[in-house]
């Protein structure tokens, strides 16, 4: 019986895990209430607040599989990509741990994590496949290979899927975190009330500021004409605004499904919990004869539970690290 402790720090939210076999038995998640205070994360208040939770989820976690820390076999962590204070937390305790137990360290890449977040559930996508990862942080298009072999197709060149709800939440005022928000009130909207344009982008590569602005505009000229414009078509924008984004992210998933002649599609990542995301990929995948795959609302946003899937598919090939690993802000998948 192989029982992992996953460990998962890298912007705001401090979570813990125990997978036993490959089955996730609990999946403890600390959000940070405080970064709404500024529009944001910010990173100096997410490193404490990590530090304040990270001890009281473990104790949850483990409580709540029912098993003891002495019947722990390896600890798994996010080493990176994220914010290097939450990733050194995160990391710092799970060397701690691993130490005291005297168990194996296994490092996990964030971005393959959302990917492997697909293995806790059936059904599960056999190799190959590809996966869009969208988050606030990041967009790709995603070959998988195999567990660990993984090739980016396409990435954005700027703005992440995330970032542009986030920031055009921003502009309308909503407060933070705005994506979440936008996707409320799109369900409640006209997505065809107004027209945003969709980036020109050779590839499957993305953009996502051009829109951003476009949007900032057209607000500003609009309340230029009508200050309570935004109140009296909040839902319209937010929807149209919504289908653009979406529009953007299956046009280049198409693409790339027609290049690779791969029909086995899954999405990951914080923003694979939008809505229309999700309903309009169902309704592309049965018009095209795909097989999708999407994960439970709760293996979307950042969670432990995805890296001690991952750990554990590691722990298969003694797959470790020692005590000198130290956490990075950027890695590749």
């Amino acid at each position: 019986m192989a029982v992992i402790l996953g460990i998962e720090s890298s912007c705001d939210e401090t979570s813990a895990s125990i997978c036993i076999d490959g089955e996730i038995k609990s999946n403890i998640i600390a959000g940070q209430a405080i970064h709404a205070n500024y529009g944001g994360v910010v990173p100096e208040l997410a490193s404490r607040a990590h530090q304040q939770n990270i001890i009281p989820t473990v104790d949850q976690a483990i409580l709540e599989a029912k098993v003891n820390k002495n019947d722990i076999d390896a600890v798994a962590f996010t080493r990176g990509p994220g914010l290097l204070g939450a990733l050194l937390v995160g990391t710092s305790f799970a060397k701690g741990f691993a130490l005291a137990r005297n168990v194996p360290l296994i490092e996990v890449n964030h971005m393959q994590a959302h990917i492997l977040a697909h293995f806790i559930d059936e059904p599960k996508p056999a190799f190959p496949f590809l996966c869009l990862t969208v988050s606030g942080g990041h967009t790709q298009i995603v070959l998988v290979k195999d567990y660990f072999e993984m090739e980016v197709l396409g990435q954005t060149l700027d703005d992440a899927a995330g970032e542009a709800f986030d920031k055009t939440a921003k502009i309308m005022n909503l407060p933070y975190p705005g994506g979440p928000l936008i996707d409320k009130y799109a369900q409640l909207g006209n997505a065809d009330a107004f027209q945003f344009p969709e980036p020109q982008i050779r590839g499957l590569d993305f953009s996502f500021s051009g829109l951003k602005t476009a949007i900032l505009y057209m607000i500003q000229a609009e309340e230029k004409k009508d200050a309570q414009f935004l109140e009296n078509n909040l839902y319209d924008v937010c929807a149209s605004v919504q289908g653009r984004v979406v529009s953007i992210l299956l046009n280049k998933l198409k693409q790339a499904a027609k290049q690779t002649g791969i029909k086995r599609i899954a999405i990951a990542g914080g923003v694979s919990a939008n809505s229309g995301l999700r309903s309009t990929l169902n309704e592309l995948g049965d018009k095209l004869g795909w097989t999708v795959f999407i994960p439970k609302f709760e293996y979307c946003t950042d969670n432990a539970a995805m890296i001690a899937i991952a750990g554990y598919h590691k722990f298969l090939k003694a797959d470790f690290v020692d005590q000198g690993v130290a956490p990075l802000a950027r890695m590749h998948v």
